[in-house]
């Protein structure tokens, strides 16, 4: 999947259909000259349905259609035959999709599992035929009721991304020159701040055939969680994360501070992404030789208490199967 056909963010206007008005017809036939009100009720109107479907990973095929119409139902007819319901709109979305109704940003809805189906927006129900009013008092009712018109509105699909691990770090820590290198996905690299502008996703192939999800999200900076540089619009992908493995370079003067700078704009933007199991890797670790380790490594442990830690280098292939090694760990405890 390249970058720009990735879409994570898109506003869609729908509308139901409106419900088919009932019938005020009475049967006429030879030799029934009072064959009394046999009108029909109206079909009710085309429901808007989200279907969730895992295997689109995007929302680019909004990118296409954003406006999306249900079919009205039919009249009611006569000897009480109603109208046809209008055809419903489905409308496909990726796993990880919440739905929101644009003015008020209530959720509507979220999809979680395949196949599911749920009516965003229901069609009008259809007028009853002045049938439904004879009485013993009103044997000839001629009238009958409309349709109830169908609704419209914008909504507003906001595609969080699954992924086993996510990759946290700050611009040009490495994650990018990871994924590419443990998996097959081609991120775009490059030696300068925010690369990645969109989530990347590859799989990662582990021993026995087994596999496992990992996004790599646009770098985090100091004040993400309150909107800055990239903000909201990468930190809503960590949520969905079983795993966040955070990535800080081995040329970071402080690397205990940096971790707790990406740890603190994560805990301002969402308290319960501390709950994530977490795992340290030290990137670029071929630029630093044994006496920097180690002393990395004593600063990890006198300061941060039960949080795997490893040293790792894309472009040497340095420490990256004990590095599966742990996030397979984690992953299946």
């Amino acid at each position: 999947m390249t970058e720009g056909n990735f879409v994570d963010y898109v506003k869609v206007n729908i509308s139901s259909g409106n419900g088919g008005k009932g019938s005020a017809h009475f049967r006429r036939e030879k030799y029934i000259t009072k064959g009394g009100p046999d009108g029909g009720n109206g079909g009710r109107g085309g429901h808007v349905i989200v279907v969730t479907d895992k295997s689109l990973w995007t929302l680019y095929h909004f990118k296409y259609q954003r406006h999306f119409k249900s079919d009205h139902g039919g009249d009611g007819g006569k000897s009480r035959s109603s109208g046809a319901d209008g055809k419903d709109t489905y409308i496909r979305t990726p796993l990880g999709t919440i739905i929101k109704n644009s003015d008020t940003n209530e959720i509507i809805h979220e999809t979680l599992k395949d196949g599911e189906e749920k009516i965003i927006l229901e069609g009008g129900m259809g007028g009853l035929g002045n049938w439904n009013f004879k009485s013993s008092t009103n044997q000839a009712p001629r009238y009958s009721q409309p349709g109830i018109k169908g609704k419209e509105m914008q909504i507003t699909l906001e595609l969080k991304v699954l992924a086993d691990v996510g990759l946290v770090g700050f611009p040009n820590s490495g994650k990018s020159t990871l994924l590419k290198t443990i998996t097959s996905a081609k991120p775009k690299i490059g030696n300068y701040e925010f690369t990645t502008l969109k989530p990347n996703l590859g799989i990662v192939e582990y021993r026995n055939y087994k596999s496992f999800i990992i996004a790599d999200i646009p770098g985090i900076i100091e004040g993400a969680s309150k909107g800055k540089g990239l903000g909201h619009y990468f930190l809503r992908h960590i949520e969905r994360n079983s795993i966040l493995l955070f990535l800080v370079s081995s040329e970071s003067e402080k690397i205990v501070d940096r971790y707790n700078i990406l740890l603190n704009e994560l805990k301002q933007y969402n308290p319960e992404l501390m709950d994530k199991d977490r795992i340290i890797a030290i990137s670029k670790s071929d630029l630093i030789n044994k006496s920097r380790m180690t002393e990395i490594g004593l600063e990890i442990e006198k300061n941060i208490k039960n949080i795997p830690y490893s040293f790792i280098s894309s472009v040497s292939n340095i420490g990256l199967t004990e590095l599966k090694d742990d996030l397979w760990k984690v992953l299946n405890n």
